[in-house]
């Protein structure tokens, strides 16, 4: 008899009664997260400390962890999207954080990977020539999305300007597609554990023997994008500048631009 109760779905009115408490809890939850996001930037004032709060070494560690821990139902693409909204939230009550769009061909897939990565929180604009995107993540708190087209070399500039960096690739999740933009900023880039460095050369050989030589001494490379002569290599792996390997490799004109976590593949 007890087992038998046990075994007895719930009611639909059940059912909806908990969906309604869960998302009252939920916003009870989210509310509080949003009044420590604020905190964190009125400790930050009242400490001097007015930089861009961007942190996608540690962001990227929290999705892992997040990922990692066991659950009944909620999928992993959930889990990314959820997190990476709330964290976007959070780090725009910091400061006038915002989002610079180049899409190349494509300005709606960039848009819309713009949104999968950093969220609906920032405000975002969306421009015409890759040189005004990277201008735009020069500004306080600005990020700029370029995508990776086959007519510009955009990513190249920023073997002149080292205070620009890739710090992320998107999408940030593999079955969302395959990489077709980079992020860039004026942040610092940390290691995480699993990364990918964007490193680029002027060597005109071709893209497989430049890999092959990265090869034997160590370092996997994979071509991500090439224009007017130059080559970009996702290498796996986190590289720093003055690398011995990087520095044996074909090229006259090379040099890392960034790195970012490895896209989740789950």
């Amino acid at each position: 008899m007890g087992s038998d109760a046990a075994d007895t779905p719930p009611s639909l009115d059940e059912v909806r009664w908990r969906l309604d408490a869960i998302d009252g809890e939920l916003l009870k939850l989210l509310d509080e997260r949003a009044a420590l996001a604020s905190s964190v930037a009125a400790a930050k004032q009242a400490a001097g400390d007015t930089g861009f709060g961007l942190r996608p070494g540690r962001e990227a560690m929290i999705v892992r962890k997040l990922l990692a821990t066991p659950r009944k139902a909620a999928n992993d693409a959930l889990v990314i999207r959820i997190w990476r909204e709330v964290m976007s939230d959070n780090l725009a009550r910091q400061g006038p954080y915002h989002l610079s769009v180049w899409g190349g061909r494509d300005t709606a897939r960039a848009v819309e990977l713009t949104r999968l990565r950093f969220g609906t929180a920032p405000r975002m604009q969306v421009l015409a020539d890759a040189k005004d995107a990277l201008a735009a993540a020069r500004t306080p708190w600005g990020v700029a999305v370029l995508a990776l087209a086959p007519d510009s070399a955009w990513w190249a500039r920023l073997l002149a300007e080292p205070r620009l960096k890739v710090f992320a690739a998107l999408p940030c999740l593999n079955r969302w597609g395959p990489q077709a933009a980079l992020a860039v900023a004026e942040v610092e880039v940390e290691p995480t554990g699993a990364d990918q460095t964007f490193w680029v050369t002027d060597s005109p050989r071709p893209a497989a023997a430049i890999a092959e030589a990265l090869s034997l001494d160590g370092v996997a490379a994979e071509l991500i994008a090439e224009s007017g002569g130059l080559k970009l290599f996702s290498l796996s792996g986190f590289f720093m500048a003055g690398d011995e390997r990087l520095a044996r490799a074909p090229g006259q004109l090379s040099g890392i631009i960034g790195a970012a976590p490895t896209p989740f593949d789950v």
